[in-house]
């Protein structure tokens, strides 16, 4: 949920601008694009005022339930100035279980595609129980491209590149920085490499991190995607 501030988890405005505008500039391009979000339980927080992320699952269907309306009006607002039609996908895991679901889903999507519009998805949060869900919007993000045959998947993060250890961290004495990775050869040595060193951990307002990322383009690359 990078498009809250870590600091104050406000929506971050400027970030969600620039976002808008790169997928209206690639929609008018000629690219089909999807936009798989966060953020629906971070901005309940910052509706109710809560200053951390709860931890019970009805509190965070609560907040979710919340959250979605308002994040889509502002998602809807900045589109709309550039006169980019969107839609709301809500999903839960279990639409895709069956092949009536998933066959659905994926007409759905090439029909909004067909229109001109960039469809807005995220988790259906507010109903989804913890045994029937995708988790995070990274592997979200791999699974939706997988079901549309997309060409490529982008995951976004406030990070510059993937490091050999939580960059942020306090160093112990004597310990070496974290080093930058710019480029992954092997993503199973990498995912081992993030769990040895406990470096999978999002902001307070998300549940992502390098791991999920890391399985989402294991995920994505196993099925031709780049």
């Amino acid at each position: 949920s990078s498009i809250l501030r870590a600091d104050t988890g406000d929506l971050a405005l400027s970030t969600l601008a620039s976002l808008v505008e790169n997928l209206t500039a690639l929609r008018r391009d000629g690219h089909n694009v999807i936009l798989v979000s966060s953020g629906a339980v971070g901005v309940g927080c910052v509706r109710m005022k809560l200053k951390t992320r709860p931890t019970r699952l009805p509190e965070l269907q609560a907040m979710a339930a919340i959250g979605q309306p308002h994040l889509m009006r502002y998602y809807d607002e900045l589109f709309s100035a550039l006169n980019q039609p969107i839609a709301q996908v809500l999903l839960s895991a279990d639409a895709l279980d069956s092949r009536t679901g998933y066959e659905n889903l994926q007409a759905t999507f090439t029909e909004l595609l067909s229109l001109g519009i960039i469809p807005v998805v995220n988790e259906n949060d507010s109903v989804a129980v913890s045994e029937l869900r995708f988790g995070d919007n990274d592997t979200l993000s791999a699974l939706v491209a997988i079901l549309v045959g997309a060409d490529h998947v982008f995951l976004a993060t406030d990070v510059d590149a993937l490091y050999s250890k939580n960059p942020s961290a306090q160093l112990a004495p004597g310990e070496e920085p974290a080093e930058a990775i710019r480029e992954v050869h092997d993503v199973t040595a990498a995912l081992l490499a993030v769990s040895v060193s406990k470096t999978n951990s999002g902001s307070q307002w998300g549940t992502g991190g390098i791991a999920t990322k890391l399985r989402a383009a294991q995920l994505a690359s196993a099925a031709g995607i780049t």
